[in-house]
C-alpha cells in the first residue's frame, strides 16, 4: 500500500477526470460482504471523502470496474 498527500490540485483533478480509487469502484470488491477477493483490509479505502482527508492509501491491486 501506498499513502499519498491530499491537495487541492489532488482533489480538482479527481473532480475533473471522474478519477476512483476506492473500494467501491474496484473489480476485487464484494459489496455484499463489503470485503476485497484477494484479502486485503477495505477500512481504510471504503467512503473516501477527498474533501475531509489530508491523505489516502492506494491499493496496488485495485482495478476499475
Amino acid at each position: 500500500m501506498s499513502t499519498s498527500r491530499v491537495d487541492e490540485q489532488l482533489r480538482g483533478e479527481a473532480e475533473r477526470f471522474g478519477l476512483r480509487f476506492g473500494c467501491e469502484s474496484c473489480a476485487h470488491f464484494a459489496p455484499e460482504s463489503l470485503a476485497c477477493g484477494n484479502g486485503y483490509p477495505t477500512k481504510p479505502h471504503l467512503h473516501i471523502d477527498l474533501g475531509r482527508v489530508e491523505a489516502l492509501e492506494f491499493c496496488k491491486e485495485f482495478e476499475v470496474t
